[in-house]
């Protein structure tokens, strides 16, 4: 099962240092929780939440939202089949429907957003993607690594800094691959986001010329 501990641990084989000699499971942790990031940008949580808009107003509270990516989609009304999407803008923590007239009262809004993975205690990820996280967090951490060995004494050698770069600049070669096959998770679902045109468009078979 996956965990923070087993994917340090894929880390610390992949880096050869399962005895923290280099470096210390902080540093691990670091580049795992910034690998996850970049994995939770490629392929998050996709979330449906309902909120209330404030009274009498288009404005809804996202602060409870997190931890948030972006928000995909704003249903309004609820409960409408084909589901009714409007447009939004959003400052801060504040998505504002952009609609002609301010409802009435607190009515709900059904938020589509996307919301980051997590790692410490509940993990939301599959176990068959640990591979691309501990891929992306070895190469994070030997680039932290060959900046900190440039222009210093290394008992590895000069080059020690060259190694640790070169290392680093492949694994991340290879997360980002792996993170562009994963399926595209930035977009709704739906092949309609907007209200349908009812007239019949016909097509002209004359040209009428100048006007």
């Amino acid at each position: 099962m996956s965990s923070l501990a087993t994917i340090r641990a894929d880390v610390e084989n992949d880096l050869k240092d399962t005895g923290n000699t280099l470096w210390t499971d902080a540093e691990i942790n670091r580049a795992i929780y910034r690998a996850l990031q970049d994995y939770s940008h490629a392929s998050p949580i996709e979330q449906k939440s309902t909120l209330p808009t404030a009274p009498n107003s288009r404005n809804v509270s996202l602060a409870t939202l997190t931890p948030r990516i972006r928000v995909v989609a704003a249903e309004y009304p609820t409960g409408e089949y084909p589901p009714q999407y409007v447009p939004f803008t959003i400052w801060g923590d504040t998505l504002t429907l952009d609609l002609i007239s301010a409802p009435s009262g607190t009515p709900n809004v059904d938020i589509l957003w996307h919301k980051e993975h997590a790692i410490n205690g509940s993990v939301t990820f599959p176990t068959s993607h640990d591979n691309i996280i501990s891929t992306g967090a070895a190469g994070y951490a030997a680039l932290a690594a060959a900046a900190y060995a440039a222009n210093r004494v290394n008992v590895g050698g000069d080059n020690t800094w060259g190694r640790y770069q070169e290392f680093g600049r492949s694994r991340l070669a290879a997360f980002e691959q792996m993170l562009r096959t994963l399926p595209a998770a930035s977009r709704l679902n739906t092949s309609q986001l907007y209200s349908a045109i009812h007239t019949r468009l016909t097509s002209q078979t004359t040209d009428p010329g100048p006007v």
